[in-house]
């Protein structure tokens, strides 16, 4: 059920260019990629082709159905085209490594080759290009909490362990362990893992990447985690409040926006260390909080963590 060392120990591929992804292709015996993407609502889609579809899917894009996928299109319109990003390549740990299957992100477009403005990733990079514009890159690390349950029947945990607690209670060590060198195969930077207040909660935190990397990297994050709890023959969960009486789980994200090395948010002669730009940025988040909770917070279930209970 685990990760084997092989896999697990395996050096991240590292591509920037359509030419890169084909040397990898060849030297580790890639004969799938799976594109990922997700839909308006974040949750994530992914169709396969064989890696000799793939010249093609960069050239000119795969075509797809996109009236079955919440937010794409309707039904008199579902010619949608997927194309590839070549940096976001990498090897998939969990399956075999012969014939090995390799996973990409990439871009929603329409059929005449423009973004699809319903796609998120596009949406993000849309805002990333407005901040670059400015002089900024902005850069995030999140901190990714959980649960494991004994299937994806009910919430059975694992364990009674709580915050930070390295006792026999924390029953998924070797899990998380296994899920860690899972993520760094794939280029993933993590700095720490440990079990959170809840019993059977657990948190995973990523190293700062700029913002459409890191969003990729959520994406991946989040099906890694559960890739392998399967494979362990348990069920992860990342809802807000699945345990009535216990804490949830959440995904706070940390910010910052810097002008080349310098962190415009960051003061050292205030008494907060925040910058006038720092505490700007701030009252922006509160000012919009309506709207962003709108697209970050859809469910109900998430609100469910502001009250006792």
């Amino acid at each position: 059920r685990r990760v084997h060392g092989k896999e697990a120990s395996q050096m991240p591929v590292q591509t920037k260019t359509k030419d890169d992804v084909f040397e990898a292709i060849d030297k580790y015996n890639v004969r799938f990629v799976r594109f990922w993407f997700t839909d308006i609502l974040g949750f994530p889609k992914s169709f396969a082709v064989n890696t000799n579809e793939l010249d093609g899917a960069f050239t000119e894009g795969m075509g797809f159905d996109g009236s079955s996928i919440e937010g794409f299109a309707q039904l008199n319109e579902y010619d949608m085209v997927f194309r590839p990003d070549p940096s976001p390549f990498k090897i998939i740990p969990w399956r075999q490594q012969e014939n090995a299957v390799a996973r990409m992100f990439g871009d929603i477009l329409n059929p005449d080759g423009t973004p699809y403005e319903g796609d998120p990733r596009q949406v993000l990079k849309r805002n990333l290009s407005r901040i670059k514009d400015k002089g900024y890159t902005f850069y995030t690390g999140p901190e990714l909490e959980f649960f494991y349950f004994k299937n994806d029947q009910g919430t059975e945990i694992l364990d009674k362990g709580g915050y930070f607690d390295l006792t026999t209670l924390d029953a998924a060590y070797d899990l998380r362990r296994d899920t860690v060198l899972a993520l760094e195969s794939m280029g993933i930077d993590v700095e720490f893992s440990h079990h959170e207040v809840a019993p059977s909660q657990y948190e995973i935190d990523l190293r700062y990447n700029d913002a459409l990397a890191m969003a990729d990297t959520d994406m991946t994050f989040k099906i890694t985690v559960k890739e392998i709890a399967h494979r362990y023959g348990y069920h992860a969960s990342f809802m807000p409040k699945p345990i009535f009486g216990q804490n949830g789980s959440g995904m706070h994200v940390h910010q910052s926006l810097f002008q080349g090395k310098k962190n415009i948010m960051y003061s050292a002669g205030d008494s907060f260390h925040l910058s006038d730009d720092g505490k700007n940025y701030i009252a922006g988040l509160l000012k919009h909080a309506p709207e962003i909770t709108a697209v970050t917070n859809q469910w109900i279930n998430s609100y469910k963590r502001l009250v006792p209970g």
